[in-house]
């Protein structure tokens, strides 16, 4: 079990760091996505499928602990 918390966190870490923002709330999300209009839509999707990597990644955090 100590493995895959260690799994978790160390995923966890890395996309505070990647070279795409993951937004710590929906909201930030939704904010970044009216700001933009349509022209950034390749982030958005990127900033999308990072914070459901998040979201999982808590919950499966929240799962086993």
């Amino acid at each position: 079990m100590s493995e895959l918390q260690d799994y978790i966190k160390k995923e966890l870490k890395a996309l505070d760091r990647g070279i795409v923002a993951t937004p710590d709330t929906r909201e930030h999300l939704e904010a970044f996505a009216k700001a933009n209009n349509g022209s950034m839509d390749i982030i958005l999707m990127q900033m999308a499928m990072n914070y459901g990597y998040k979201i999982a990644l808590e919950n499966l955090k929240d799962y086993i602990s």
